[in-house]
């Protein structure tokens, strides 16, 4: 005779219940405690995102560029992070964003000439060391001639942009011609050069001033440019555009994700 067949209950597998567990309150706030630890220690030691507002740094940077920024690459040795994260010296070429005084707290341009060079300018082409720069970078968008802006460093003070404390400053450190960067001290340039508030005009940028490094642009969204006579005019009058075209339009879509050189 066949033994009655028998019915057996599956028990629920442990790491099924846990899927079906929902935090309590205290592991939620936890969890978010958490989250906002990382955030702020990324957002304090690491990275930090920036707006370009200007030309000066075009074509490298266009104005509505959105950027994230490295904070600890020129970390001071002293830095609580620096066995953690990786850092180095700043380097001729490097694209910089620093403190100033005026006209905004922070700025980003282009260094140029490190503590010892020797540097002039003349006709808008950089010499370094008697030798000239190789600037790939460099734009030269149509401005009216300045002979202080094009021929560096100038004899005679004619710029009222010039900031004269710098003008002074400058005098005693010209030799031969040529401006030679004193010790912890940086000269820096817009690539806009024709268009650009920088080091011509206000001075060296102090090493300590000195806090971050672009990483990538991971939005841009399409702002007018005063400087750029190849962009486009804008139709804001003209016919209405569909929706895709708008969308495809607001923003510079291919240059999200691009890594700052």
């Amino acid at each position: 005779m066949s033994s009655p067949t028998q019915f057996v209950q599956a028990t629920p597998r442990a790491s099924a219940h846990r899927w079906n567990h929902l935090p309590t309150v205290p592991e939620a706030l936890a969890s978010l405690m958490r989250t906002v630890v990382v955030a702020l220690f990324l957002l304090t030691f690491v990275v930090q995102p920036f707006l370009i507002p200007s030309e000066s740094m075009e074509r490298t940077l266009l104005v509505g560029d959105f950027l994230l920024v490295n904070k600890q690459v020129f970390a001071p040795n002293n830095s609580v992070t620096e066995h953690l994260l990786p850092y180095r010296q700043v380097e001729r070429g490097d694209i910089v964003v620093f403190h100033h005084p005026q006209p905004h707290p922070y700025l980003v341009k282009r260094v140029i000439g490190v503590p010892g060079d020797r540097l002039r300018i003349e006709n808008g082409r950089v010499m370094i060391n008697d030798s000239p720069a190789n600037e790939p970078y460099a734009a030269f968008e149509p401005a009216a001639p300045s002979q202080f802006r094009d021929n560096f460093p100038a004899q005679v003070y004619t710029d009222p942009d010039v900031d004269p404390e710098w003008w002074r400053q400058m005098r005693t450190l010209t030799h031969n011609g040529e401006l030679v960067v004193p010790p912890n001290e940086y000269f820096v340039l817009g690539d806009n050069r024709n268009h650009s508030y920088d080091s011509r005009s206000w001075g060296f940028v102090p090493r300590e001033a000195i806090i971050a490094r672009p990483l990538v642009i991971y939005f841009s969204l399409r702002r007018p440019s005063t400087t750029d006579v190849q962009q486009a005019a804008d139709d804001r009058l003209g016919h209405d555009r569909e929706l895709s075209a708008r969308l495809a339009t607001f923003a510079r879509w291919k240059r999200i994700f691009r890594v700052v050189h």
